[in-house]
């Protein structure tokens, strides 16, 4: 392991600070100002975002849908279909900045709540309603806590009981990085349970960002009717949430190695967090200055 250098790097101490930032998130989320400007009960709600946000907008409308509080649909911004009827529009962004999102919220004709990481930026002049999470912002390109504090206070206001969360994300933190997973050479995450879907997608892009590894991801289910193809002896495949019975002895028959825990699954995102930075530093990449990145996408001189 390379704990000395992943010590001084941004994005390290940004993950390791993610359970103290969503207990922030829970007991904000208890705030009564902060609970109005969030979806109510029965209402019909998109949730916007790009790249990392549109993956934990995928998590939060599933988790929402299941807990009967409305239908609520996911758009990478860039996508969002105007011609639909929604009662409000939930833009996830943690730069305040990002073109598409901006271009969502500037035509919208109802009711949005933007959730930021940044305040007095675009995003929240144009939102009727914004959700400031300062305490989870970030100097890393790579999200990793405004992405995860921001779900985290999202599932708090749907009524989730999250204290084993956040303990099950301090065990993660705690326990050391086992040697084969850092050593694995294609990666594939899979949703065990509909919401986590959201959370394996984003599994992969952290790999791919900070690692520049081959890094997939698909529902559980499947995972089956094709991508099994690809596993092989230097597979990993993890899994959020409880898979389908007997995939794991799939994986291992056809020499892949299988990772499923029982705990929550965006603790384990945190556990992937990690290892996406020991991974880095083995190939020698500096988890601070991901290759092709910036931390907002800006398009066209919109700021």
């Amino acid at each position: 392991m390379h704990t000395s250098s992943a010590a001084q790097s941004h994005t390290t101490t940004e993950i390791e600070s993610q359970p103290a930032c969503w207990r922030r998130a829970i007991a904000l989320a208890a705030d009564p100002q902060v609970a109005a400007a969030l979806p109510a009960r029965g209402e019909r709600v998109a949730v916007v975002g790009c790249g990392t946000s549109w993956f934990m907008a995928q998590a939060y409308a599933r988790l929402r849908e299941d807990e009967g509080q409305g239908e609520t649909d996911a758009f990478a911004a860039s996508e969002f279909p105007f011609s639909r009827s929604y009662d409000r529009v939930v833009a996830l962004t943690r730069s305040g900045t990002t073109t598409e999102v901006i271009d969502v919220l500037r035509r919208l004709e109802v009711p949005s709540t933007a959730v930021v990481g940044t305040p007095g930026t675009p995003v929240t002049e144009l939102a009727d309603h914004v959700v400031a999470l300062p305490f989870a912002d970030e100097r890393s390109v790579v999200q990793t806590r405004f992405a995860t504090t921001a779900l985290m206070l999202l599932r708090a206001h749907l009524g989730e009981h999250l204290d084993r969360a956040v303990l099950d994300a301090e065990q993660a933190l705690a326990e050391p990085v086992p040697a084969e997973l850092v050593e694995s050479n294609q990666f594939t995450f899979l949703g065990g349970a509909p919401w986590t879907t959201g959370l394996a997608a984003e599994a992969a892009l952290k790999m791919r960002e900070a690692s520049l590894s081959w890094a997939e991801s698909y529902p559980a289910a499947e995972y089956r009717h094709g991508p099994i193809a690809i596993t092989d002896e230097g597979s990993l495949v993890w899994a959020f949430g409880a898979p389908p019975a007997g995939l794991d002895g799939e994986v291992a028959g056809v020499g892949g190695r299988w990772l499923a825990r029982d705990r929550d699954p965006l603790a384990e995102l945190v556990a992937v967090h990690r290892l996406a930075v020991e991974v880095a530093l083995l190939r020698g990449l500096d988890p601070d200055t991901p290759r092709n990145l910036t931390r907002s996408v800006i398009l066209n001189g919109t700021a």
